[in-house]
């Protein structure tokens, strides 16, 4: 050996072997403390069927602009995975509504269902979700249904505003006669029969001819002077109606210039709701109505919900339609986060069935069992002036239905 070399090191072969093993200690426990890289989470695609035209335009863009306010403010996600709302019409006829399901089920593959208008849409498309097994979360009324398995609406059944209001309308006619009106549609008949029904079983008297409610063409009715020259023959004391959008306005205004405008007009709360308000104006006044939801409910989710809208929408009053859809998007955003990281329809649906308690800007409320719609209050409200506008301000407590 060289003197200028230096010395070699050797190192023993038990030292070598407990290197190799702490080597490889130090990369397991590396490998440990990244871990498996997660699954990525699926863009959740749900299906919205509403009206994109015609006479109920109006509730089918609150249906839309309620779920996509709930988007927007949580970054576009539900449950923790990306969204995609695909909008497809409802129409006005049974064949346009199943059209636009199968699309959304059987081409766009979606996780749920929401919005629909008209409770005959939701009957037109109830075998298709029980077929596909994926859930609607309905935002307006429905029909009562024999199997609810896949089907939950976050509004009401559309018997109910009729059920809420009629125990007010005995009190106030006592045994004064009441003339029923409304739409002929499937939630028309409904709304009309959950008022006729109880009515008469609280001891009511209709004023209608051989005691049966009276309906008017649908979707649009533009002339109601033969109704209220009957309304008038019939010696009525009061007039209860449903009617939404184009038709409100147009009854309410033609009531208010007819032989009957001073007769007490009670009504669904859909009759006045803001958007209709703002062209019924004075007509409107003073009319009672019932409903699960004002926008002047003081509770803080409310308030969230309310300051949102306004933020988005400046100059449009949140609505009952807005709100329901809105708790809709809640609803599934709470069901797909419980449901697993990339859950099937059938397993959002059933996490939807275990949510218990939802705190909504109506309130707290759950879906019922036997129902699957909201076990929920009712008020009732007042159309009274705010400064120069008018506005649905809540007068008490109606009910809780849907137990």
């Amino acid at each position: 050996m060289s003197a200028s070399q230096p010395a070699r090191r050797v190192v023993p072969p038990a030292r070598r072997l407990l290197a190799a093993l702490l080597t490889g200690v130090l990369v397991a426990v590396t490998a440990a403390c990244d871990g498996p890289s997660e699954p990525e989470r699926q863009t959740i695609r749900i299906g919205m069927i509403t009206a994109l035209a015609g006479s109920l335009e109006a509730p089918g863009s609150e249906l839309r602009d309620g779920f996509q306010l709930y988007l927007d403010m949580r970054g576009g996600q539900l449950g923790g995975h990306p969204a995609q709302l695909i909008v497809a019409d409802e129409g006005y006829e049974r064949d346009v509504t199943v059209e636009s399901a199968t699309k959304l089920l059987e081409q766009d593959r979606v996780s749920a269902i929401t919005g629909i208008i008209n409770g005959g849409s939701v009957a037109a498309i109830y075998p298709l979700i029980n077929q596909h097994k994926v859930p609607l979360v309905g935002a307006l009324g429905r029909p009562a249904l024999t199997d609810v398995t896949y089907v939950w609406h976050t509004n009401l059944i559309s018997v109910e505003p009729g059920v809420a209001m009629a125990p007010f309308v005995k009190q106030e006619v006592g045994r004064g006669k009441v003339y029923a009106i409304g739409p002929d549609f499937q939630s028309g008949r409904d709304e009309l029969r959950g008022f006729v029904d109880t009515f008469v079983e609280l001891g009511g008297r209709l004023a209608n001819p051989g005691g049966k409610a009276v309906f008017s063409p649908f979707p649009v009715t533009e002339d109601f002077g033969p109704y209220l020259e009957e309304i008038a023959e019939t010696g009525a004391d009061a007039v209860y109606c449903f009617f939404d959008a184009q038709n409100a306005i147009t009854f309410v205004k033609q009531y208010a210039e007819s032989p009957v405008a001073d007769l007490p007009l009670y009504a669904a709360g859909f009759v006045t709701e803001p958007a209709s308000l703002v062209e019924q104006g004075d007509a409107a006044e003073g009319i009672y109505n019932g409903l699960n939801y004002s926008p002047d409910l003081d509770n803080a989710a409310n308030r969230e919900f309310v300051a949102a809208w306004n933020a988005a929408y400046p100059g449009r009053v949140p609505t009952s339609i807005v709100m329901a859809s809105y708790d809709a998007a809640a609803v599934l955003d709470r069901a797909i986060a419980a449901a697993g990281t990339n859950p099937s329809p059938e397993e959002i649906n059933a996490a939807i069935a275990g949510l218990g308690q939802l705190n909504s800007p109506r309130g707290p409320w759950q879906f019922a069992k036997a129902t699957h719609a909201p076990i929920q209050k009712w008020y009732l409200r007042q159309v009274r002036r705010d400064g120069r506008a008018l506005t649905n301000v809540v007068v008490s407590e109606l009910a809780t239905l849907g137990g």
